[in-house]
């Protein structure tokens, strides 16, 4: 302990040490400053030693600002006649203020400001001063309402939107050229400066002035389709216009969107050649969901150019990350809200199956809520294609229609698939409530369950040596409470292992989920009706009621079970004198006893059928489907009474079939699954089949070239 003690106290005085040295050298360092006003490169070493402190120590610009160190370097900034002096005074005002906040609100006032814009308008600053003082009003303005303000007042946004045009004047970027390079660099920090003018937080006067230069950013996306240039516009678009209709709607009357509509049809041209080009083709599609995601009709003039159409097969491109995939997905949702000609084009061009298929496979939260909102937005649209082609018109003539009538009547299918989705997705977020409140109860009757529960142990245990009709009676009453027990305990289990279902949803397929719990009720079902059709009384027309109501909703008849018509045999031997019975131990003992009365024998084997429908449901919620083509029985159904699997019957592939399977691949590669869903195969087809198949073809000589 003393030894730690001593340590300590040694890191501390170090440290105390260190504190004061720093304190120390900033002082010796600023009255240099005050005396070499004559001597401009001891003047620029003293700046550049000052930097170096306050970054290795963050209180080191909070003590430089306490000694008056910043409004010193802010003044030197003004009134020095040296260029360098200058760039290395504003330097370090930028580093402090971007260090400390309190050196932020320091340095934050019309004055500073007004001496930034005199540096950037006037013609005598050069490039690298004009960067430093760019820099400032970036560090200024970032996360400052105040600074937004200021910067508008002082008239530096408009000197900032100037330098936005003329800094670069050739649409050809020579970066290896050294003056086009700085140029470029100084451009690009104005467009950053520009983005946390009307950002962070949103700033809608800032972001009416910037809105001027639209056109200009247009045209440099026509002209120039480079990363260094697309990606810094479009933050600048895409921050400009968020979240301001207003702003949205000037950018799509100055042919904003066409713009964009262009370019991103030209990279994803490219993006079969260049992964680069797909990247960007991201960029350009965040910005166009940025305009048309609080106006949806603005979605219209994306039609014209077949966003959707692209959006899909850049949604395809191997080399995108799920973010990626979220951001297109997300703008595909924007696009098919409130445009029925985005609609059909997704419905067309096998949009819904791809939906789909990434609903089912994707294990990720984000890009299954973009899938489900896609598809929801496409509901309507698909609902009036499945009543009739021929009442609804798009720019196609009806011969097109009916040319990909059999696409779109084999896509029916599919939607029908995506319905039960969604269907079963807000059914399981209602019964999430009612299941909580289930638990809740349960909680609250679970000791006066067990008090009910020990009575009629008992009460069993009394009747061992009693007969005549009162203790018949009683028999049947207790029967009855122990049945109704065990049915409770099902539900109870069960809803239990629903509740554990939905907590794996986020992670899991959604429609896997929908099988296995299918699966669980089925059980669950079972085990109710064994239980109420052996009990000893009871109406029989409740019974039945029962369960015609639950197979109306998703359970399927149960097998019907044998009326109990033994007689009523003595009592006497079954469960041995002298054994004390609890909750425990009783079925333990029923299952052990070799002189079990009628009764017993139907709540043993109630119980043992229960157990077993169990483990055949946990054997079955193991099993992973991927595709949503049919809802496949969880049971025993694809085996003979005897245990041997059937075959399926061999389907020849027909000349037809081959031409779908030859087409698929060409537009869609080896997306087996997604090829099965786009095209009119025969029943019982896999995807698989359809690889060995497309393999097997293109070994032989005549489909080596398809």
């Amino acid at each position: 302990m003393k030894y730690k003690e001593k340590m300590q106290t040694s890191m501390e005085s170090e440290d105390t040490k260190k504190i004061q040295e720093m304190k120390t050298d900033l002082n010796l360092l600023l009255e240099c400053l005050k005396y070499q006003m004559d001597n401009a490169f001891s003047q620029k070493e003293a700046l550049v030693t000052i930097h170096s402190i306050c970054q290795q120590n963050s209180n080191a610009g909070v003590y430089f600002r306490e000694i008056g160190g910043l409004t010193f370097v802010k003044n030197l900034a003004k009134s020095s006649e040296h260029s360098m002096v200058k760039e290395a005074a504003l330097y370090i005002l930028g580093a402090v203020a971007e260090q400390n906040v309190y050196c932020q609100q320091t340095l934050c006032t019309s004055e500073l400001f007004e001496d930034l814009t005199w540096f950037l308008s006037n013609s005598d600053s050069n490039t690298n001063l004009k960067r430093m003082s760019v820099y400032v009003i970036l560090v200024l303005v970032s996360n400052n309402r105040t600074g937004q303000t200021l910067v508008r007042e002082t008239g530096c946004i408009s000197v900032l939107s100037q330098l936005f045009k003329t800094v670069l004047s050739k649409y050809e970027l020579n970066l290896s050229d050294k003056n086009i390079f700085q140029n470029y660099q100084l451009w690009s920090s104005v467009c950053s400066t520009l983005c946390v003018c009307v950002n962070n937080p949103q700033n809608d006067e800032n972001q009416m002035l910037c809105c001027s230069l639209f056109p200009h950013a247009n045209d440099w996306l026509i002209n120039c389709l480079k990363p260094e240039i697309i990606r810094p516009i479009c933050s600048f678009i895409g921050l400009t216009l968020a979240n301001n209709t207003y702003v949205q709607k000037y950018f799509m009357s100055v042919g904003g969107l066409d713009v964009l509509s262009q370019v991103l049809v030209q990279l994803e041209s490219d993006s079969h050649k260049t992964i680069s080009s797909a990247k960007l083709a991201v960029v350009v599609t965040k910005t166009m969901d940025a305009c048309i995601a609080d106006n949806p009709t603005l979605g219209v003039v994306l039609s014209k150019y077949h966003i959707v159409s692209k959006l899909l097969a850049l949604l395809l491109h191997e080399s995108l990350d799920a973010g990626e995939k979220f951001s297109i997905m997300l703008t595909l949702g924007h696009c098919t809200e409130d445009c029925e000609e985005n609609q059909y084009d997704l419905f067309k061009n096998n949009g819904l199956p791809l939906m789909i298929q990434a609903l089912t496979e994707s294990q990720n939260e984000e890009l299954n809520k973009a899938a489900t909102f896609v598809l929801h937005n496409c509901k309507k649209i698909t609902e009036k294609l499945s009543l009739s082609l021929g009442e609804y018109s798009f720019d196609e003539d009806k011969e097109q229609l009916k040319n990909i009538n059999m696409k779109e009547k084999n896509l029916e299918d599919y939607w029908k698939k995506a319905k039960e989705i969604l269907h079963r997705i807000d059914q399981l977020e209602r019964e999430g409530d009612e299941e909580k409140m289930q638990r809740e109860k349960y909680k609250d009757n679970v000791s006066s369950m067990n008090i009910n529960i020990q009575n009629t142990l008992k009460d069993l245990h009394a009747d061992r040596s009693g007969g005549g009709p009162k203790a018949e009676d009683k028999d049947k009453s207790q029967s009855r409470k122990l049945q109704g027990y065990k049915c409770h305990e099902v539900m109870s289990k069960a809803c239990t292992n629903d509740d554990q279902m939905k907590t794996l949803l986020k992670s899991a397929n959604p429609v896997n989920a929908c099988y296995r719990e299918s699966g669980q009720n089925k059980t669950l079902c079972k085990a109710i009706s064994s239980c109420n059709q052996n009990s000893h009384e009871g109406p029989t027309s409740e019974k039945k009621n029962f369960v015609s109501q639950s197979s109306d909703h998703i359970f399927k008849h149960p097998i019907p079970t044998a009326k109990n018509t033994k007689q009523q045999l003595p009592v006497t031997g079954c469960i041995a004198i002298g054994k004390s019975l609890n909750s425990r131990n009783f079925s333990k003992v029923l299952h052990s006893c070799p002189y079990q009365c009628d009764r017993h024998k139907v709540i043993v084997e109630a119980e043992d059928r229960y157990k077993s429908e169990l483990r055949k449901s946990l054997i079955c919620n193991k099993k992973i489907l991927l595709t949503p083509r049919r809802r496949r029985q969880l049971t025993n159904e694809s085996s003979t009474p005897g245990g041997i699997k059937k075959r399926r019957a061999r389907k020849n592939f027909t000349e037809e079939e081959v031409n779908y399977l030859f087409s698929g691949v060409k537009k869609m590669g080896n997306h087996w699954n997604l090829i099965l869903w786009s095209f009119p195969f025969q029943q019982g087809r896999k995807a698989v089949d359809l690889a060995h198949k497309y393999h097997k073809l293109t070994k032989c000589p005549k489909y080596a070239a398809p």
